[in-house]
C-alpha cells in the first residue's frame, strides 16, 4: 500500500520531462520526484505511473518507491517561474511522488553496458504487457544506482485508457513498439520470463494494485461509471492481455 506524504519544499524542476516534474522534499524528510496531476495527460498519467510501477515491482523489477503526495498551493509561493506556479496551483490535492535516487546515472546503451539477460527480458516483457512506449535508446527511463538497474517513469504506459473504445481487441493486440526497446539486445530469456510472470500475475494481484488508486484518478467511462466499476474494467483488461500471446510473440520476433 503506498504511503501518503505532504510536499513541504519545492527544490528544482526537471525540465527534461515534458510534464515538468520536480524534485521536492516531503514531511517524512524524504526527497521525491513529484509528478503533477495538473500536467500533460493529468490523472491518467499518474494512474499509469502507479499501476504499471506496482506491476513491475510485483514482477521483481526495481522500481523506486511510489507515494501519494499532497500538494498545497502554497508550495510554489516563492517560485519566480509563472508556468511552475500555475502548474502547482492546478495540481493542489493528491499527486504522485517517486523516491529520488541521488547520484543515479542514466542508462546509456552506447557505452555497451553489461545487462543481465533475465533482467533485460523481464523489462521487455513488462513494457510490452503494460504497453510502455517510452523505453527507447532516445529516452531510456532507466537508471543505474549502486550498480543496479532501476525502472522509472511509466506515465506513457497503458495508452489504451485514453480511449476505451474497442478495449477488448486492444487488450489482445501485439505491441509493435517493442522493436525499439532499449533492452531488447540483451533479452535472450523472454520465453522463460513469460512462463514465470504468468504465474505471478493474477486477478487478485491486479485488484490489489488497483484498490490503491485514488478514486479521483478513475474517470468514468460508459459502462464503468463508478471508481469500483472502473477498477474492474482495468482488471478485466489486464486479465485479457495476460491470456493472450501476441505481445510476447511480437517481442520474440523483434529480437530475432
Amino acid at each position: 500500500m503506498p504511503r501518503t506524504v505532504t510536499a513541504t519544499r519545492y527544490l528544482t524542476p526537471l525540465r527534461e520531462g515534458g510534464s515538468l516534474p520536480a524534485i521536492v522534499e516531503a514531511d517524512d524528510d524524504g526527497t521525491y520526484v513529484l509528478k503533477f496531476r495538473g500536467a500533460g495527460q493529468g490523472p491518467l498519467a499518474l494512474l499509469a505511473e502507479q499501476v504499471s510501477g506496482e506491476i513491475g515491482r510485483l514482477l521483481g523489477l526495481r522500481v523506486p518507491e511510489l507515494v501519494l503526495m499532497e500538494v498545497d498551493q502554497a508550495l510554489g509561493r516563492n517560485e519566480p517561474d509563472q508556468e511552475i506556479r500555475e502548474l502547482i496551483l492546478a495540481s493542489t490535492g493528491l499527486n504522485l511522488g517517486m523516491d529520488y535516487l541521488p547520484g543515479s546515472v542514466t542508462f546509456d546503451p552506447g557505452t555497451k553496458p553489461t545487462v543481465d539477460p533475465w533482467e533485460a527480458s523481464a523489462g521487455v516483457w513488462f513494457d510490452a504487457f503494460v504497453t510502455n512506449i517510452d523505453r527507447t535508446a532516445r529516452n531510456t527511463n532507466l537508471l543505474w544506482w549502486h550498480r543496479k538497474l532501476y525502472f522509472i517513469d511509466h506515465g506513457a504506459s497503458l495508452y489504451f485508457h485514453h480511449n476505451w473504445q474497442d478495449v477488448e481487441r486492444r487488450a489482445a493486440a501485439p505491441f509493435p513498439a517493442v522493436r525499439d526497446h532499449v533492452l531488447l539486445p540483451w533479452a535472450s530469456e523472454l520465453a522463460r520470463v513469460d512462463a514465470e510472470f504468468r504465474g505471478k500475475l493474477t486477478l487478485g494481484s491486479f485488484e490489489a494494485i488497483l484498490a490503491e488508486v485514488p478514486d479521483a484518478w478513475l474517470r468514468p467511462e460508459p459502462g464503468a461509471e463508478t471508481p469500483d466499476e472502473k477498477r474492474r474494467a482495468y482488471a478485466g483488461y489486464f486479465m485479457k492481455r495476460l491470456e493472450s500471446a501476441p505481445f510476447l510473440e511480437e517481442a520474440i520476433r523483434a529480437r530475432v
